[in-house]
């Protein structure tokens, strides 16, 4: 099995912000919600700061921030082999079986947003044509 490692130079030390922030982010999204309210608290533009940084970063509106490196190492592990055959071909016949539910469910919902645009629409031309007759009749009457 071959590693995939990133080089760092010996010389690179990650600052005092550098280390802050990779605290804090292995810490999850609560210790970034803490760290601005306690910022607040005590001297209220380093809680604004804050805030204007998760914003700017992204990491206000995503799902975790420790979670994201978990996920990639997740799905490398449900790869890998236990050793033991019968449940790995289990295990394989069970994640294909999830995978096209998966699919079929998207799909499922592909049409149903489908149907529901097209009806959205012809309710939108019915209505067109309705005030294209009335605005006819008014002028004929006219």
């Amino acid at each position: 099995m071959t590693m995939m490692t990133e080089t760092v130079p010996a010389t690179s030390h990650p600052g005092w912000f550098s280390r802050a922030e990779s605290w804090l982010d292995s810490k999850g999204k609560g210790a970034w919600i803490a760290a601005m309210v306690l910022g607040f608290v005590f001297f209220w533009p380093v809680g604004l700061a804050f805030l204007f940084y998760m914003i700017w970063s992204k990491r206000m509106f995503s799902k975790s921030c420790s979670r994201r490196t978990s996920r990639k190492l997740h799905r490398m592990t449900m790869s890998s082999s236990t050793g033991n055959s019968a449940f790995d071909a289990y295990k394989t016949e069970t994640l294909r079986r999830l995978e096209e539910e998966q699919n079929n469910f998207e799909s499922f919902l592909e049409r149903l947003r489908e149907a529901k645009d097209k009806a959205e629409f012809d309710q939108f031309m019915d209505e067109r044509a309705k005030q294209a007759d009335r605005d006819r009749d008014e002028g004929e009457a006219a």
